[in-house]
């Protein structure tokens, strides 16, 4: 089993790829189209997950989605097929970081997916090629809440604490106006949902040849959560405009 099954099955009971719940989901989308009838980009979409909750809530909007998993975007057509969304929203199948649009956005999303352009600033550079005047960015990253271990470090990857991130965002043209950060509720909801998914897709499939390895992966994703980012990682989302336009 390749890792986006992985992914996919871990997210079955956590379908936003990301430590949030769906209230903090609905307030972000709400900061990030106050009118509604806005376009919408989202950088890295999956299942679109985002575009098809913020098309639901607003029958005026318009909505498109890049990412390189076909899987993902079969799954996001069937999804808005279902619920009568499909002539709002479009979906490109190619690199995040190379698409161009004839058209700018109001909404440009990327949350949980800036590892695609190596990093927050650069996920911010390119939003920023997309963005309309007066837009709004909605980006979603890591951060540690306190000094990490090597480890962890090694694991996650390169992230700064929380003033840091948005002292580094700000110096780069940006103004926040509306942010949330993951509780520990949300933090850890999302890693149960997660692992707990995987090891019950095993347990229920005893007879499948990938029973064992997707057990093996649930049992040690939940040792590192455990044992080694738990108590520093944390998640922030933040709506952002462009200072200077």
């Amino acid at each position: 089993m390749n890792r986006e099954q992985i992914s996919e099955l871990a997210h079955a009971d956590h379908p936003i790829k990301s430590p949030i719940d769906d209230d903090s989901v609905r307030l972000l989308l709400e900061r990030g189209a106050p009118r509604g009838d806005e376009r919408v980009l989202d950088l890295g979409c999956g299942g679109a997950e985002w575009l098809l909750r913020a098309l639901a809530a607003h029958p005026e909007l318009h909505a498109e989605g890049v990412d390189i998993s076909e899987d993902a975007l079969l799954r996001a057509r069937e999804s808005a097929d279902r619920l009568g969304l499909q002539g709002r929203l479009a979906l490109h199948h190619q690199e995040a970081a190379e698409f161009r649009s004839p058209h700018s956005f109001d909404l440009v999303l990327s949350v949980g997916s800036t590892h695609a352009f190596g990093g927050l600033l650069p996920t911010l550079a390119a939003a920023r090629g997309h963005l309309a005047p007066g837009g709004h960015v909605l980006i979603g990253d890591g951060f540690w809440d306190r000094e990490p271990s090597r480890e962890a470090v090694e694991m996650l990857g390169e992230f700064a604490d929380l003033a840091t991130t948005l002292d580094r965002v700000v110096a780069d043209g940006w103004t926040p106006v509306h942010g949330h950060v993951s509780t520990r509720r949300e933090l850890d909801d999302y890693e149960w949902a997660c692992w707990g998914s995987l090891a019950s897709w095993a347990l229920d499939h005893p007879a499948d040849p990938d029973s064992a390895q997707v057990l093996e992966t649930a049992t040690l994703r939940r040792g590192e959560w455990l044992r080694v980012y738990r108590d520093t990682w944390g998640f922030v989302s933040l709506v952002l405009r462009r200072t200077s336009d």
